[in-house]
């Protein structure tokens, strides 16, 4: 492999960890401060994806505002179902959860199908990025899609931000609170029930802006994030369950390995990560940036 396709295929990589980054960003928070594992996450990847293709069909909408709305309408999706489904099941066994977060992936994949094969009369469907992010650029060492380099530009900011956020802020701070101690925190005055219903919209609203993201590249579908989210599930457990900081390195570094390792040797595309999780989990079961069960 000469040198310039090997550069092509990392950032070919980087634009898939991007979608990954995202992805399990919205997993990490999900998980980290609720202690939830989110199984329809890859189906509300999907949604923003579907919603943006809609706004534009429906009502014309661009790139740019369905940006902005798609994302915001999966985050007010999620807060309902937190609000209706998923806080009945606080406090019960984790299978629970799972289960039920299984069943909404296979409802909406099911309803997404049938909107998209008698409105639209498609099964999938391109969707075109806005005129100023179309052709490429000269990188001086590599020519690459000016989209994609918009993709892998946005995601960092948008982890980086969510990362200070929890980290860094008041509001980071409400949150972990309202988690780990939620007892302590309501005698503050702090309505716990909508912080935690805040947090899981956020993080669904990032799975929302991803599918938005991946929807110029990869087309729109109703099974689009079926296969990512497992890949997504193993980025979380090689990061560390519930690591903001793990998953977003994490999710990148897998996104250049497998792109790397498909143009070196094709058989291994889609084992490599699974193999990196499995020797991560002999070594730190805790994951590369997770910390130990008892420590949280």
């Amino acid at each position: 492999m000469n040198t310039q396709l090997l550069l092509i295929q990392v950032f070919n990589g980087l634009v898939n960890g991007a979608f990954y980054a995202l992805l399990s960003l919205g997993l990490a928070v999900i998980f980290g401060m609720l202690r939830i594992v989110n199984f329809a996450h890859g189906a509300l990847y999907m949604l923003g994806a579907f919603t943006a293709f809609a706004l534009g069909q429906a009502l014309g909408l661009g790139f740019w505002p369905s940006l902005v709305i798609a994302p915001v309408l999966v985050g007010l999706l999620g807060a309902v179902l937190e609000r209706t489904l998923l806080s009945r099941l606080y406090g019960l066994e984790p299978s629970y959860n799972l289960l039920l977060t299984f069943g909404l992936t296979l409802l909406t994949q099911d309803l997404v199908k049938q909107v998209m094969l008698s409105r639209f009369a498609v099964s999938s469907a391109p969707y075109s990025p806005p005129e100023v992010l179309s052709g490429v650029v000269n990188l001086g060492f590599v020519v690459f899609p000016k989209y994609r380099l918009f993709v892998i530009a946005l995601s960092l900011v948008i982890c980086v931000l969510t990362w200070f956020v929890i980290e860094k802020t008041r509001v980071g701070a409400i949150i972990r609170a309202s988690t780990e101690n939620p007892g302590v925190t309501r005698a503050f005055g702090i309505d716990v029930g909508k912080w935690v219903t805040g947090v899981f919209a956020v993080g669904v609203g990032l799975a929302g802006l991803a599918g938005v993201l991946a929807a110029p590249i990869y087309s729109v579908e109703p099974y689009m994030g079926a296969e990512l989210i497992i890949t997504t599930f193993a980025v979380v457990v090689i990061g560390g369950l519930g690591s903001i900081l793990g998953s977003v390195v994490t999710g990148f570094a897998v996104g250049v390995l497998a792109a790397v390792g498909a143009a070196l040797y094709p058989p291994v595309a889609n084992t490599l990560v699974f193999v990196l999780m499995f020797v991560v989990l002999l070594v730190r079961p805790s994951g590369l940036f997770g910390l130990p069960e008892g420590a949280r």
